[in-house]
């Protein structure tokens, strides 16, 4: 039995957290545990606290049951952390952790320092709910954890494409297939399918688009004002990084998407050489070696230039014209 099972065990009330504006792995990884625990242990409270998630996930069991709100004077006696690389990233529900009698955390991201009292710190899994799959019992994953698991394990490797899909990873979306998931209504309906508004602002960030260091690299950038215009929410930014990151001849890719005036929260992703993980940890923020993020202060003009000095330092600086 893995260590956060045995934890869970001893345990009769349980509080799963995740972090702030929760991607599919960290949803998918936070109902797994919930619904796989509820499974084995019926008589035990297990409550999910997270970010509003966007509804195209709401097939997952138990999503409607996540809870956006902090309870005051709730003390949990097992807080179980997952896919987040910090304290901080635990947002407004950092306070059950500092509270619960015991803690573990269980993530995959290499800049990931062990915050809790236990820890389960995989860098060189495809994504936490790999780490979750590893840790349970196969034989005991239903249906319904199954989807939850195979949900996170596509969106942090970008549907198999990233370089952190390992052999190990696909043998583990096979027998998920297995447990009969409609898999592939799974990768349309979270991945690929978008509404007219993700359409239009995607189209917007892909037109004004600049490249730059001889165009190894590519940024776009949403301001608040263009989220105002289109009525978009931050879930509707959702793949334009990777889209920017496809770009023929581009080996690093920057998303900015503006949460307040002159503040951005930054996205960054890399083809073979750069590690944005590197990077983004210099600014205070983590990630992977190829998929990162961060927050940053400035201008748009600012941020790139602060960040071009750290890519530029990997790839090169952009060659001085004749």
């Amino acid at each position: 039995m893995s260590r956060w099972m045995e934890m869970a065990q001893c345990a009769q009330t349980i509080v799963i957290l995740g972090h702030v504006r929760p991607d599919g792995d960290c949803i998918g990884s936070c109902l797994a545990a919930c619904n796989y625990l509820l499974e084995q242990y019926p008589d035990k409270t297990v409550q999910v606290y997270l970010e509003k998630p966007a509804d195209k996930f709401s097939y997952l069991k138990r999503f409607d049951t996540i809870r956006q709100d902090a309870q005051s004077g709730v003390i949990y006696d097992l807080c179980i952390c997952l896919d987040s690389g910090d304290k901080a990233r635990l947002g407004d529900f950092q306070g059950y952790m500092d509270q619960a009698e015991h803690s573990i955390c269980l993530d995959h991201h290499v800049t990931n320092q062990g915050y809790a009292e236990e820890n389960m710190i995989y860098p060189n899994a495809s994504s936490t709910c790999e780490v979750l799959f590893d840790s349970m019992d196969e034989e005991k994953i239903s249906s319904s954890v199954a989807e939850c698991l195979y949900t996170g394990i596509i969106h942090d490797t970008n549907v198999f494409k990233n370089s952190n899909t390992s052999p190990h990873t696909m043998e583990i979306a096979g027998k998920l297939m297995a447990k009969g998931i409609a898999f592939g209504r799974i990768i349309d309906e979270t991945f690929f399918k978008r509404t007219y508004v993700q359409n239009q602002i995607l189209g917007r960030a892909l037109l004004e688009s600049i490249s730059f260091m001889d165009r190894k690299c590519i940024f776009a950038a949403v301001r608040q004002k263009d989220m105002d215009f289109y009525g978009a929410g931050s879930s509707d930014l959702d793949g334009i990084v990777e889209q920017l990151r496809v770009t023929d001849g581009v080996e690093c890719a920057i998303f900015l998407h503006e949460t307040e005036n002159h503040v951005y929260k930054v996205s960054m992703r890399s083809n073979s050489q750069v590690d944005v993980s590197r990077i983004a940890a210099y600014f205070g923020g983590g990630g992977h070696v190829r998929a990162a993020g961060c927050t940053m202060s400035g201008s748009v003009h600012d941020v790139i230039n602060n960040l071009s000095i750290h890519i530029a330092e990997q790839i090169g600086p952009e060659p001085e014209e004749e």
